[in-house]
């Protein structure tokens, strides 16, 4: 089984201390690329000296995650542009909004998201997509930059079904997580799953956050990483009523249709 997580957040702090450990057990368990997440000015740099580390095996994003909108600067705006035009950088992102927390105010994450969707035009490069609590508002803007872009990515899909067929109606992938492994808010997602046609299905962990609920032996620590790549796809799988290699080979070749891998 070959697998590709389409966002894990290696530069976290939580993977300072033993990234290669947890490389390690990724490809012991079948998830041989990873694409790191860039949500912040930092951290966009930083997915990207991973990905330089890593060659062929990590490769990065460069985006603003709406939570740090409200740090957004032209500096910024400029040094984004720098490394989404970098070939390791495969997406603009991870950009969108977020309503459920607003830790910026909904119209600096207005102006940040759609510097950026102007990003991904000028570089012509796939999007990153974040969007919670905020459909409304997202898919306006998305709609009028969507044809303009190659591609785009609704990360860590977690919303309704009239959502979803939005998305799909704009030609739109979807990053399913662990959320759908989750008891108490993700059980909508085992049915809208089934709706999602395989080549627009992408899977991911978003790690270190999110870990799968149904991972047994459940870990006494609460850090995600990519190898449970592995058993949210054969949740998936088996949601979808397919064999758990099916979905491991049409969400891998998606993923490297989308990110253009070989």
């Amino acid at each position: 089984m070959d697998l590709l997580d389409i966002g894990a957040n290696l530069t976290h702090e939580s993977f300072h201390h033993d990234l290669d450990a947890v490389l390690q057990r990724a490809h012991a368990h079948g998830v041989t690329r990873m694409i790191v997440t860039g949500a912040s000015r930092d951290g966009s740099r930083h997915a990207l000296e991973l990905a330089r580390r890593h060659p062929g095996e990590l490769y990065a994003t460069a985006g603003v995650h709406p939570h740090h909108a409200i740090d957004y600067d032209d500096a910024t705006d400029t040094l984004l542009r720098e490394l989404a035009a970098q070939p390791e950088v495969r997406a603009v992102g991870e950009t969108g909004l977020d309503y459920n927390r607003n830790y910026s105010p909904r119209e600096v994450q207005l102006a940040v998201f759609e510097r950026q969707l102007q990003m991904a035009v000028e570089v012509q490069k796939p999007l990153f997509l974040h969007q919670r609590d905020a459909h409304d508002d997202f898919i306006a803007l998305l709609r009028r930059y969507r044809d303009k872009v190659p591609a785009a990515v609704v990360h860590c899909f977690t919303d309704t079904g009239e959502a979803l067929r939005d998305y799909l109606a704009l030609d739109c992938h979807i990053g399913i997580t662990g959320w759908i492994c989750d008891e108490r808010r993700g059980t909508h997602l085992r049915e809208l799953v089934r709706e999602i046609p395989a080549d627009r299905l992408m899977i991911e962990t978003d790690a270190p956050y999110l870990l799968p609920r149904t991972v047994r032996p459940h870990p006494a620590h609460r850090r995600n990483e990519p190898m449970y790549l592995r058993h949210i796809c054969e949740e998936i799988a088996r949601d979808r009523g397919e064999p758990a290699e099916v979905t491991a080979a049409n969400s891998t070749a998606t993923a490297q249709a989308f990110f253009g891998l070989t």
